[in-house]
């Protein structure tokens, strides 16, 4: 039996207001809720919601050190100085690379851009990297999705005489890097209205700020929102603000007039129909990523930098045998870091999962974490030996901050960074037991029980007969989905089965449903074959689901795709 889930019902909502706004859209009070859920309150916010607008993007010149920024940048290509585009080795790290240098190629040719190993130089800025700038004559590097923790790193490379723009959007420390500008909405000083950019985002803003400096058309930069949707939706910043607006735009470029790299990752993927952002997350992530985890992730930027099919056919070839063998690496590491919790009772009743194992494979002990947050729903670290010490990957359970609680152990780490939900970090490894000791006394401390059960949030209650073409086109129009804005999920009440309901492969239901009074509904539960013998025999139930649409020999029908089950008492 899987384990239970927690029904969080969005907060109810004030009538009137829900009525208002029915009336002044013209739409239905359910649909008139999960706007305002989602911040939507009146007929400019839906205009803004479900009609994106470039015409809506921020000025650039509101980030802070921006003007400074794009000043070096100007002065760097006028003195035609050699600029480095350095980013790092994950998909928001590889696509900012992309863009950026794909982009400013076009107009300046002294350049080049730098990846670092992730097995000999690690995370962010490395003194590999740099002594490899000034090497090779290079007096300006542009860092993307990293550098806002690299501060003795900075202080080196401007000892050599190498000035750095910063380009990040990760939590920053009280002390910023001594770069020539940093450019990081979540600078506390930096007042830019949208703070939830990703790397390739900020990289972005700073291109869109040197075409207005310079009067380029900026359709020419709007032409990579294709990479920067990728970013956006691999990285797991919200899809709202700015970030809705560059998915909404990159999603068409995907799906219409798709650069060679990007066709060759659909292929890749088997993505038959309009790839979404659930495909982006699913299909070209991790083959990007795959790049970086088993080798160098250089070929993912030399694959999206592609111009012709040609130059794609041996680099996807690369890069999905790369990513077979980071799931054989992923299964097998997976199967062991279950078999150490499950077989240690102290680790069983733990409210933290603190694993090392020194022969695991760097790039994959990230997806490792997640795997065992699916089976065991706590904050989870996974370490393995790296040059010495030991790397780890934090990934953590929807309300925790992951990040936060990592920094209250920063006595016994080398260094650390990241997010509220996943973070990367090194230590010694003589340290992991007190780590793990401390971690744990972190967590147990701060995390709720409530935390500590799988949830689901479901926006509204809804009747099945509210399951109809309509309901669903206006559902589709609140696209693209991601965090903040989640696809809408629904629950149901004291539904029955209608009498075809049937067992596939012996693990999923192909359910045929109704409530009083409604006509029958389709619905797929994957892998919850153990409510079947209930729902068989009559048992009435409350079903939580989305509204998806199931294609079959060309046929088209809506059908509910199940998240969870629970029997009526």
């Amino acid at each position: 039996m899987k384990m239970g889930k927690r029904w969080v019902l969005k907060p109810t909502l004030d009538k009137g207001h829900v009525e208002t706004l029915s009336k002044e859209l013209n739409i239905n009070s359910s649909l008139a809720t999960m706007l305002i859920q989602r911040g939507i309150t009146d007929y400019n916010k839906a205009k803004a919601f479900f009609r994106p607008s470039l015409d809506d993007l921020h000025d650039p010149f509101l980030m802070k050190d921006m003007d400074i920024a794009v000043a070096r940048l100007q002065k760097a290509i006028t003195s035609n100085e050699k600029i480095l585009v350095y980013g790092d080795y994950d998909v928001d790290g590889t696509t900012s690379v992309s863009l950026f240098y794909g982009f400013l190629s076009q107009k300046y040719s002294n350049m080049d851009y730098y990846i670092p190993d992730r097995y000999k130089e690690g995370y962010g800025i490395s003194t590999q990297g740099i002594d490899w700038a000034k090497e090779n004559g290079f007096t300006l590097i542009v860092s993307l999705d990293c550098g806002i923790k690299s501060v003795d790193k900075i202080n080196y490379a401007n000892s050599l005489g190498i000035d750095f723009i910063i380009c990040d959007h990760h939590n920053t420390d009280e002390e910023l890097p001594k770069a020539v500008a940093v450019l990081d909405p979540k600078r506390s000083d930096c007042n830019y209205p949208y703070k939830e950019l990703s790397g390739c985002g900020v990289g972005f803003k700073l291109l869109q700020a040197l075409c207005k400096k310079n009067n380029y058309d900026e359709k020419g930069l709007y032409s990579y929102l294709d990479l920067l949707a990728i970013s956006i939706a691999s990285d797991i910043v919200p899809i709202t603000g700015e970030n809705r607006i560059f998915t909404y735009y990159g999603l068409k470029l995907i799906n219409r007039k798709p650069r060679p790299g990007v066709s060759a990752l659909i292929e890749l993927a088997a993505l038959k129909k309009d790839v979404e952002v659930s495909g982006i997350v699913f299909g070209f992530a991790p083959r990007i990523n795959a790049a970086g985890r088993i080798a160098h992730a250089g070929t993912a930027v030399e694959l999206l930098l592609s111009k012709t099919e040609e130059e794609t056919d041996s680099l996807s070839e690369t890069i999905n045998d790369r990513n077979t063998q980071r799931r054989d690496f992923d299964k097998s590491i997976t199967q062991e870091a279950l078999e150490m919790i499950e077989s240690d009772e102290e680790l069983l009743n733990s409210k933290s999962t603190v694993l090392y194992k020194e022969h695991w494979h760097k790039g994959v002990i990230g997806i490792v974490a997640s795997r065992c947050i699916e089976k065991h729903y706590k904050p989870t670290i996974i370490f393995t030996a790296s040059n010495g010490h030991a790397a780890g990957s934090a990934r953590s359970v929807e309300g925790f901050d992951v990040y936060e609680a990592i920094s209250q152990c920063s006595d016994l780490l080398e260094q650390f960074g990241g997010h509220k939900y996943a973070a990367g970090l090194t230590l010694k490894i003589d340290n992991i037991p007190a780590f793990q000791k401390k971690f744990e006394e972190v967590v147990a401390a701060s995390i709720t029980e409530e935390q500590l059960i799988p949830q689901v949030e479901i926006d509204l209650p809804i009747s099945l007969n509210q399951v109809n073409e309509k309901f669903y086109n206006i559902i589709k129009q609140m696209a693209p989905f991601g965090p903040q804005n989640m696809e809408p999920v629904f629950v149901s009440k004291c539904v029955v089965d209608a009498g075809q309901s049937r067992l596939l492969k012996g693990e999923h239901i192909k359910l045929h449903i109704k409530q009083e009074n409604t006509e029958p509904v389709e619905a797929i539960a994957f892998g919850m074959a153990e409510f079947f013998p209930g729902i068989s025999i009559g048992k009435p139930f409350n079903l939580c689901y989305k509204i998806c649409e199931n294609e079959f020999n060309g046929k088209k029908s809506l059908q509910l795709l199940v998240k969870d089950i629970k029997f009526v008492d």
